[in-house]
């Protein structure tokens, strides 16, 4: 049985030894919430393939180091504070009272308070993960050399490891996405996206390459079915709906939570994931 490989997301950088190394101790984190996804969907009788992780935090950090705790959005440059400022907004658009004031004109704290009260997250949750998917995402789109190195860790991973499902999450979909477009031999007979911003205006969307044409994303030529998850409350996963911007062949909805509302761990215990990849795992 070829191993699952998972292309992490945002605040997810080790200061270990090596990418090696630090793409084993996620694997080891996240395995056993695989294995719980695989019990939730009553799955148990199946045998839960060894994951595997493509991790590429490494080459968008600064200093080498990741401010995963970092809570005050105020610290954000110009870029990063546009980025955070398109997100949120983003985010509040799926709130009624906030379409009907016409988006009047607030700071990135304000919006990110006023998002926080509506969605139930605690404000500084919902910080933490603002100036993370800031500082990551901009590091990501505004440094070419990076963003090369980045997609180029993914596709080494996807040729070393020879998937069929690839899991990406949050800011790991638009590097796979990437990564499968920009090397059209890889190929893998399923790709779920989860918790992914790939259909963010402005910010992600008409920044991605290749470039969307008619305001529709293209899917990846190696890539077979491509499924995408979503929480209903994963503020990141804006628009929920990638179907409307890519072809993907199925769009669904699972609930995992609202303090861990977009990370990894909580989708892949979801039994949605699960049952997404089952038919997937015969060799």
């Amino acid at each position: 049985m070829r191993p699952l490989l998972a292309v992490h997301g945002i605040g997810n950088f080790e200061d270990v030894g090596t990418p090696g190394e630090a793409s084993a101790l996620i694997a080891e984190r996240l395995m056993p919430r695989l294995v719980s996804g695989f019990a939730v969907a009553g799955l148990g009788h199946l045998q839960v393939p060894e994951l595997r992780v493509a991790y590429y935090a490494h080459v968008l950090t600064r200093q080498g180091r990741q401010d995963a705790e970092e809570t005050d959005i105020d610290r954000l440059d110009d870029d990063e504070t546009a980025l955070a400022v398109d997100w949120l907004t983003a985010a509040a658009d799926a709130f009624p009272e906030w379409r009907q004031q016409g988006r009047v004109t607030l700071m990135p704290r304000q919006v990110l308070h006023w998002v926080a009260r509506r969605s139930s997250v605690p404000a500084e949750v919902l910080a933490r993960v603002a100036v993370a998917f800031a500082r990551e995402v901009n590091a990501y789109l505004s440094w070419p050399a990076r963003r090369r190195a980045a997609r180029q860790a993914v596709a080494d991973a996807i040729a070393d490891v020879r998937p069929r499902v690839l899991l990406a999450h949050s800011l790991g979909s638009v590097v796979a996405y990437e990564a499968l477009h920009a090397h059209p031999a890889l190929s893998v007979d399923l790709l779920v996206t989860l918790g992914s911003p790939l259909g963010l205006s402005g910010a992600v969307f008409h920044a991605l390459e290749p470039e969307p044409v008619h305001e529709r994303g293209a899917k990846p030529p190696g890539v077979g079915r491509w499924v995408n998850l979503a929480d209903p409350g994963d503020l990141v996963a804006v628009p929920r709906r990638l179907g409307d911007r890519f072809p993907v062949d199925h769009d669904d909805e699972t609930t995992i939570g609202v303090v861990q509302f977009h990370t990894l761990g909580a989708y892949l215990a979801s039994g949605m994931t699960a049952a997404a990849i089952a038919a997937y795992l015969d060799e």
